[in-house]
């Protein structure tokens, strides 16, 4: 029989052997009776900071067992997922927008041998890293090509983070699919998985190539510029490549994959009619510690094991204004990045490498925002409201895309920063010290000022006086939701799939790439 058994406490210098032998204590054989363990989860203990341990979960086959009422030992179910039946579609299927959620969508197509067309606006990932880094070396943009758009979409330049909130079991297909395809093996057991920016280039070329084996197809450099409609059903899509003549796909599926920064997109499907709302998001800045720092506060006396490596932290605190302040998208050993997508407006965002071994950690410090902040009405008032932001920001910056930066200490004393203390900033092409009140609306600096000091209550140092924020984060969720019904269709346009982050129904890394596949799922339900 095999078992599962979770809640396992396993030394920092514990081995497999060591895990093995726990396993056969807590079903009560010798350890020679416990065959081919296998580690299924494994996380970080470090609420009290006097025994920092490993609690993992493991499944393992054993002819008898003496469980005497551990509920945490149960019989291992072995996942496997099953695409649904389907027919060969009368006209091949296709998805708009190459990121995460249009990745997995194409890439379950192509296994049910529909041999779907992907469209995206950016370049292949080999050609997007060059546009980037010339990007943050220059601060000279490429509005198609960028941190937002190309192959991978945003998450590609970003820690790659695949922890997740989501129940589904499509997620255990997401890590299996994203480990054959090149991530760590890891990501199939750690608590909080991550691939690494450095990796993350890699995995998602080869699962486009797989997805090309398979029959699909990827144009790049190619953006939707409309949709064809008839009788409330779509029958293509209008094509404009970067260099040619525009063009018409002929299809009755679309899955509307274009992510959360595909402004012009939203703006079309406005003018359309397709039905959308504005949605909540959040916004602030980056905020970047030592960190050496992070970890004395999260391992104690345990902050240089060697099999801890770099800690990371997930904060939250609800403001009696009713304002919620959170953390988002922590990068350990990371650094801030520039992540604009349109001319004279700046952002931020994260990312880290596998090893997680900068010098400083950074963490997305976030301000809930809703309809009644925007400041005007219509579905693409969040839009314009971020627009205003990352305009700001970028002329405090001074142009060029440097960031206006600012020392907690001086953000909290409401005084401009001249100067910079002992971290040393990660963002390229360059910052600029400054007062962010310069660029985010005062109830939005107070709500952040107000949630660093009660922060500074569960993460000792969260407020420590040299740590930096960077403005303007913005991008954390899309500002729209694309409305559709049960079937995951627009309730006006039959097969027109919104799908993913883009479409307001994500939030992540795994979870668009989950509802990529149900999307996927029920284009073959109805072939």
């Amino acid at each position: 029989m095999v078992y599962r058994i979770a809640d396992i406490h396993l030394p920092l210098d514990g081995t497999m052997e060591d895990l093995s032998n726990l396993a056969a204590k807590r079903l009560g054989v010798s350890p020679g009776e416990v065959r081919n363990l296998r580690l299924c989860r494994k996380s970080v203990d470090a609420r009290k900071k006097s025994e920092v341990h490993f609690t993992c979960t493991v499944e393992c086959e054993c002819s008898r067992a003496r469980i005497r009422g551990d509920r945490k030992i149960t019989e291992a179910v072995p996942y496997r997922y099953e695409l649904p039946d389907s027919r060969p579609l009368p006209m091949r299927p296709v998805v708009v927008g190459f990121g995460t959620a249009g990745l997995f969508a194409a890439l379950i197509l192509a296994q049910a041998g529909q041999r779907p067309i992907v469209i995206e606006r950016g370049e292949p990932v080999e050609k997007r890293q060059k546009a980037v880094e010339h990007f943050w070396k220059t601060g000279e943009l490429q509005p198609q090509s960028n941190v937002q758009f190309g192959e991978g979409g945003a998450g590609t330049f970003s820690d790659g983070k695949l922890n997740t909130g989501t129940k589904d079991p499509r997620a255990r297909k997401v890590l299996e699919e994203l480990a054959l395809a090149g991530a760590p093996e890891e990501i199939l057991y750690m608590a909080k998985p991550h691939v690494g920016t450095d990796r993350l280039p890699q995995t998602v070329k080869n699962i486009r190539e797989t997805i090309c084996k398979l029959g699909g197809e990827v144009r790049f450099a190619s953006q939707m510029s409309g949709l064809l409609c008839k009788e409330n059903q779509v029958i293509g899509v209008r094509i404009q490549p970067a260099e040619g003549n525009p063009y018409v796909l002929e299809t009755h599926h679309v899955v509307l994959a274009v992510g959360h920064s595909a402004r012009d997109t939203f703006s079309m499907l406005e003018e359309m009619g397709i039905p959308m709302q504005p949605k909540p998001f959040s916004v602030g800045a980056r905020i970047e510690h030592p960190q050496e720092l992070i970890n004395r506060a999260q391992y104690g006396r345990f902050a240089q094991h060697p099999a801890l490596g770099a800690a990371d932290y997930k904060l939250a605190v609800h403001l009696p204004s009713g304002r919620g302040v959170y953390t988002f998208c922590m990068c350990p050993g990371g650094q801030v990045v520039a992540a604009a997508s349109e001319e004279g407006r700046l952002v931020t965002n994260g990312m880290s490498n596998f090893a997680r071994d900068g010098e400083n950690a950074n963490a997305a410090l976030l301000v809930g925002i809703g309809p009644e902040d925007f400041g005007s009405d219509g579905p693409l008032a969040g839009v314009t409201f971020q627009r205003k932001l990352e305009e700001k920001a970028f002329r405090l910056g001074g142009g060029g895309y440097a960031a206006p930066v600012q020392r907690v200490e001086d953000f909290l004393q409401n005084r401009a920063s001249k100067r910079l203390g002992d971290v040393k900033p990660t963002y390229r092409p360059g910052v600029t010290p400054s007062a962010l009140d310069g660029c985010l609306p005062s109830e939005l600096t107070e709500a952040m000022r107000q949630g660093i000091v009660q922060m500074e209550r569960y993460l000792h140092g969260f407020a420590y006086p040299d740590a930096l924020l960077t403005a303007v984060e913005s991008r954390s969720s899309s500002p729209v939701r694309i409305l559709r019904g049960e079937s995951l269709e627009s309730p006006v346009v039959k097969g027109l799939y919104p799908c993913g982050e883009g479409a307001g129904y994500a939030g992540g890394i795994v979870s668009a790439a989950v509802d990529g596949i149900r999307c996927a799922e029920k284009i073959l339900e109805h072939s």
